[in-house]
């Protein structure tokens, strides 16, 4: 996890754009969304099946309920979704032949199942080099932590968010800036 950034702003917008320009530019695009914006584990992207994210009226859920075989802890735990994130999956899902809720999400387009945790990682690291930032693929999660605590959500939303069992590790995923720091002490 070291080698993880924190992403800026704009380098969120420019990884989005290089994934936009990919052979599977949707796909990879909800893939990283997915990081950044939900706080996923790779693992967990890898092992999403379409009746995870669809609901009953063929939109995506507000909240993917994963099981604790889909999840890092044998835990069960439940990923909230932005508005944002929900119209970007509606898009990929209306775009999805064979929308069977037992098949894989985020599909390789070798094998037409899941990706292993290995293959989605190398794939959204050659993404980031691609956009110009060296890091690894776990920096959408430090990314979504550090953005959330950034705009005042207190950490144990944060800890939940994260599926975490700790506290301790979810601080681990936070950075906090200077400018974090100069607003604290002049809210005295």
């Amino acid at each position: 996890m070291a080698c993880a950034k924190v992403l800026s702003r704009d380098e969120v917008k420019r990884v989005m754009r290089m994934a936009d320009c990919t052979s599977n530019g949707l796909r990879d695009k909800i893939s990283l969304a997915l990081s950044i914006q939900a706080g996923m584990r790779i693992g967990e992207i890898a092992a999403l099946k379409i009746g995870d994210v669809r609901g009953i009226d063929s939109r995506s859920v507000e909240v993917i309920h994963l099981t604790k075989h889909q999840t890092k802890g044998n835990r069960s735990r439940r990923v909230f979704l932005s508005d944002e994130l929900r119209k970007l999956l509606n898009t990929y899902l209306a775009q999805i032949e064979q929308l069977d809720d037992s098949r894989a999400f985020i599909r390789s387009t070798r094998t037409g199942g899941h990706f292993s945790n290995v293959s989605l990682s190398s794939r959204l690291k050659a993404i980031y080099e691609s956009a110009g930032i060296k890091t690894s693929s776990h920096s959408g999660r430090r990314t979504f932590a550090t953005a959330l605590h950034k705009r005042s959500v207190g950490i144990k939303t944060i800890q939940h968010l994260m599926g975490h069992q700790s506290i301790q590790t979810t601080a681990i995923y936070v950075t906090i800036t200077d400018d974090q720091m100069t607003r604290a002490v002049n809210a005295i």
